[in-house]
């Protein structure tokens, strides 16, 4: 099998919209959370998330271009020119036969449910006769971002998008990995965007109550673990990666962030949106990824947890992290108290915390739980409140998603 590395980062967040200034915020423990700005949120049960600021499309994508492209695709478009550019690449002087061995993997959990819900509102406020926007179908779809990057960039190799609800952008990571290390591609774009915060989907969530209602105290909404913990806070964004066969990055000089070693897969089976109580699907999948890492759970320093700050799926997702950690007392932390949960896109950014602490030495703390639920095992070694500087060679990076997906990713310092 081939060796992966990554060589490329892009971010389009609510705590930034560079990899820098994300990880500055988070390693500064700040949040995202601030009152609904994209639509009058005052009638619903939930009135705020955390919204991705200042950013302009233009700088990424023509103007006359504009119109055919969702929100979400739009954040995909910039968080990978930002991750190409970032591994020193331009597409441009490549030669087709090199852009041949170059694919796409692209993840959304909602697609363009903005444009979907702006057709439909257009449609039935007028005379009942059909009249829809010609870009709608391409905007709305979920495919579209992947294969709107890969046009932008000209690009031939695999190309298709993964949905699995909020494991989806982790699944495509793990996707583009196996394509690499199976000789189907050189180079793998590959990462998530979501924007969602949209009426439909503040009102089905609150409907399903899975949306924390503080709307007194936006920012400390997001409490993952908490006893007081009220469900989670609905963010937007996008996070890329450049992946990477080893021997093709080292042949062209790239800076190397890490190596990604494993990827574990399965199913809670279990119920439509809670978690199975003793989180026995998500230990099959972490433990399927020690497994082909080839490392006991000893070699894990840092876990960056699902942890959404819903009541269920936080207990159950601890449960499986201590039988499959077996009393090993590695860093845990949910950074979702920060961003928010980016549902498709949840994945991808925090596949780029975890890089970045290895890179960086540090592992970023979890903000805003003060009482840990006593549900949770108090025996595990939850990070609270301000990040903490140490060595990091091993990260495990769990996301779950609705309809009992499961995908979990592990990341370790590269080394020659």
């Amino acid at each position: 099998m081939k060796r992966v590395v990554i060589t490329g980062l892009g971010a389009i967040t609510p705590l930034g919209n560079s990899v820098s200034e994300f990880w500055t915020n988070i390693i500064a423990g700040k949040s995202g959370a601030g009152a609904i700005t994209k639509f009058d949120a005052s009638k619903f049960k939930t009135q705020f998330a955390c919204e991705v600021k200042g950013f302009n499309a233009e700088e990424y994508i023509e103007k006359k271009e504009l119109k055919k492209y969702d929100l979400f695709t739009q954040y995909g478009i910039a968080a990978t020119d930002q991750a190409i550019k970032d591994a020193g690449i331009d597409f441009s002087t490549w030669t087709d036969t090199q852009r041949n061995d170059v694919g796409v993997i692209w993840a959304s959990g909602n697609g363009g449910i903005g444009t979907f819900e702006e057709q439909l509102r257009d449609f039935h406020g007028g005379d009942g006769t059909p009249r829809f926007n010609p870009y709608f179908i391409p905007k709305m779809i979920v495919d579209i971002a992947a294969g709107v990057i890969s046009i932008r960039n000209k690009l031939y190799g695999p190309n298709y998008c993964t949905v699995s609800a909020c494991a989806s952008s982790n699944t495509a990571i793990v996707n583009a990995f196996d394509t690499i290390r199976l000789g189907r591609a050189k180079m793998m774009i590959t990462g998530g965007s979501e924007a969602a915060i949209t009426p439909s989907a503040i009102g089905g969530f609150n409907a399903a109550q899975a949306l924390s209602k503080r709307n007194d105290d936006p920012q400390t909404a997001s409490r993952p673990f908490d006893k007081e913990r009220d469900g989670f806070v609905m963010g937007e964004g996008a996070g890329a990666l450049v992946l990477e066969e080893l021997d093709h990055a080292v042949a062209r000089g790239a800076r190397i962030y890490a190596e990604i070693v494993a990827g574990g897969m399965a199913a809670d089976a279990y119920h439509l949106t809670g978690t199975a109580p003793d989180g026995y699907g998500a230990g099959v999948g972490m433990e399927y990824a020690f497994r082909e890492a080839g490392i006991e759970p000893s070699a894990i320093d840092y876990v960056n947890t699902h942890a959404t700050s819903t009541g269920l799926g936080d207990v159950s997702e601890m449960i499986a992290v201590q039988r499959v950690l077996k009393g090993h007392p590695a860093v845990i932390s949910a950074t979702k108290s920060m961003t928010g949960h980016l549902l498709g896109a949840a994945g991808a950014i925090e596949s780029i915390i975890s890089i970045l602490s290895i890179r960086d030495s540090i592992v970023p703390a979890t903000i805003n739980t003060t009482v840990i639920d006593e549900e949770i095992p108090q025996d595990l070694n939850i990070l609270l409140g301000k990040a903490k500087p140490m060595e990091v060679n091993y990260v495990l990076n769990n996301t779950f998603g609705f309809g009992g997906h499961t995908a979990t990713t592990v990341f370790k310092k590269f080394s020659a």
